[in-house]
């Protein structure tokens, strides 16, 4: 890789006067030492650089530029999200470039309960899961819950509860994090999506409840970090994140186990009209 000092100067000949460096540019710049400097750049950076002229399309897909934005473990996060057959792909057929495109796009696993993808900016995993990875109090008796399709979900439905005494929904999950500082999110919407003549709605009859108690959310891990909080679901009408907490992971090589839940079982009253639609486990 690299063009050499041999194109950085030209030098020709004049009839009236000693050989005359040629005008130099950004283009007559080593791929080698244009490559150093993407490597400290982001990913969306590096892309538009790449615009910039031949020198630096070439070194923006370098192995190496691109391997020191894919996590350390990162082959260990292809063995998780593909089988063998596509595994061995990665590693014979595909750059790291390619690599690093395919593993940004979410990716299903567990039979499409979860989904992951590296967050573009940091090369560090995401994690999304449905609310059908979750155990859901009551779930399966449609007096309570029953699922909505919609395309407000990445998973295409959402688990909307009618009424109940005992609101509990709990989950866990292992996986590879890179090391760093992840928070987990539950997303979650007061009132049922719909579409009314093409047009998104929102369906708030059902909503009662909630201003009663807050809800309370709980994270642990294996390692024995601990999170708390407690909120009440007023916002109606939208998507919202509300956060439980944050973790930290020290050892790429080690699978971190996170426990998770929200609960407001106080039984003095019924609670309805909330939408859970997956959990969010990203990089802070």
């Amino acid at each position: 890789m690299g063009s050499g000092f041999s194109s950085f100067v030209v030098m020709f000949s004049t009839a009236s006067g000693p050989p005359v460096a040629a005008a130099t540019g950004l283009g007559d710049l080593p791929e080698s030492v244009v490559g150093s400097v993407l490597e400290r750049l982001n990913p969306q950076e590096i892309c538009r650089l790449a615009a910039l002229n031949r020198a630096f399309r070439a070194a923006s897909s370098a192995d190496f530029v691109w391997e020191s934005k894919l996590p350390q473990n990162y082959k260990s996060v292809i063995s998780r999200i593909f089988d063998d057959d596509d595994d061995n792909k990665f590693h014979s057929n595909l750059c790291k470039k390619d690599i690093f495109a395919r593993l940004s796009r979410p990716n299903s696993i567990d039979g499409d309960t979860k989904k992951v993808w590296l967050q573009k900016g940091t090369g560090k995993p995401c994690v999304l899961i449905s609310f059908n990875g979750l155990s859901i109090t009551g779930i399966d008796d449609r007096r309570y819950w029953i699922r909505v399709p919609t395309d407000e979900s990445r998973f295409c439905s959402v688990a909307y509860l009618q009424q109940i005494w005992w609101f509990e929904v709990d989950g866990e999950v292992e996986f590879l994090f890179a090391a760093g500082t992840y928070s987990l999110s539950f997303r979650l919407q007061l009132g049922r999506p719909g579409k009314r003549f093409g047009r998104r709605v929102c369906n708030c009859e059902q909503i009662h409840g909630w201003d009663r108690k807050p809800v309370r959310f709980q994270l642990s891990t294996s390692d024995g970090q601990e999170a708390i909080s407690e909120c009440y679901l007023t916002t109606q009408g939208m998507w919202n994140l509300y956060r439980v907490g944050d973790f930290v992971v020290e050892d790429s090589k080690v699978p971190m186990k996170v426990k998770f839940s929200m609960m407001q079982i106080d039984c003095t009253h019924t609670k309805g009209g909330l939408c859970v639609d997956s959990v969010l486990i990203c990089p802070k």
